[in-house]
């Protein structure tokens, strides 16, 4: 993985919205102030510009996708991580945020769940379109070869909460785009980007996801299936900052993601961004040590969004918030990682 002078990270797709809040970390910069930048003002009044903000915004849901660039010099490249799970919606999102796709050249999927995953095909297939309108290859689709049929999750009852099935590879290749299935760490962009295997399991506390069950085949039985193997996340590494880590749900344990992408650098790590997947009574029980373990790791920032929970998210801006090291992560944030100097 080599070290990148810049990285820029656009949440496309996240389960809250927020463009009011204030933000103590320079780092990121609120989806409002995006629009300012990119739009002209609507009036101007006694010399004063007024932008009209609120009609350019986001639209939150239960999903994640984050859009990254890495730039060395003047080469930058970018890979989108996970589509969420409405086409419509990524595509709307990124239209407001003034996406231009066809610079994407690789969607990076973090495990196959709906809400990552929904948004396949028609947003790869935009994509194909947008780059083969400028002359550009076809994207890449990075995906793990263990594709369930579809899973969910079993409530104490014994009914399970269905996920929709998961998109096809046939589905995808339809699009135009290259499928690529990998299994094993690898680099991604050049080595702008590196996409992890399966994630080691070192903690004794992140167990997998209760409940969860998984179906490989249309007319099969759901197995129980906690431990989801096909996860994986993407990092990158800064130059004088460390590795960011970007894991969409964390079921393999933000802690055990955190703690293998920090293996990569010896500059520690930099940003913890994604799903930590600490919602509901079962998993909240994990929240004191996933704190004090991220304590220990000491990234620059915790971003947790999507599927944290709210409780979590408490926990974590009480031990993190107090020195600038907590930033939420909501649709039409960005954040900006800078080489010092």
């Amino acid at each position: 993985m080599r070290e990148l002078d810049e990285l820029d990270l656009l949440l496309v797709v996240d389960n809250e919205t927020d463009t009011l809040s204030s933000i103590d970390n320079a780092e990121q910069s609120p989806e409002s102030r995006g629009i300012l930048e990119r739009f002209e003002p609507t009036e101007v009044v006694d010399g004063q510009a007024h932008t009209n903000v609120f009609g350019h915004l986001c639209c939150a849901c239960h999903g994640f996708s984050v859009l990254a660039t890495g730039r060395i010099g003047d080469e930058s490249r970018t890979v989108l991580f996970d589509v969420g799970p409405y086409s419509e919606i990524w595509l709307a999102n990124a239209e407001r945020l003034g996406v231009d796709l066809s610079l994407i050249e690789a969607v990076f999927l973090s495990h196959w769940h709906w809400d990552h995953s929904g948004g396949f095909p028609d947003v790869v297939d935009a994509i194909s379109t947008a780059r083969a309108s400028v002359g550009l290859a076809p994207p890449i689709v990075d995906l793990h070869p263990n594709r369930p049929t579809q899973r969910g999750v079993r409530v104490p009852d014994g009914q399970v909460l269905l996920l929709p099935p998961e998109p096809t590879l046939e589905e995808l290749a339809a699009t135009g785009a290259e499928v690529a299935l990998n299994s094993q760490a690898h680099d991604i962009a050049d080595g702008f980007f590196f996409g992890s295997g399966e994630i080691p399991r070192v903690t004794n506390f992140e167990t997998g996801l209760f409940g969860h069950v998984t179906r490989t085949a249309a007319d099969g039985a759901f197995e129980d299936d906690p431990l989801i193997l096909d996860e994986r996340y993407l990092a990158a590494r800064v130059a004088g900052r460390g590795v960011t880590v970007l894991s969409a749900c964390s079921h393999a344990g933000v802690i055990n993601a955190a703690t293998s992408a920090n293996l990569l650098s010896n500059d520690g790590l930099d940003l913890v961004l994604g799903g930590y997947h600490l919602a509901g009574a079962t998993m909240e029980q994990r929240i004191p040590q996933t704190v004090e373990a991220l304590r220990e790791l000491a990234p620059r920032l915790v971003a947790p969004g999507h599927c944290t929970g709210w409780r979590a998210k408490a926990a974590l801006a009480h031990a993190f918030a107090s020195d600038d090291r907590y930033a939420p992560s909501v649709v039409g944030t960005r954040y900006r990682l800078v080489r010092p100097g």
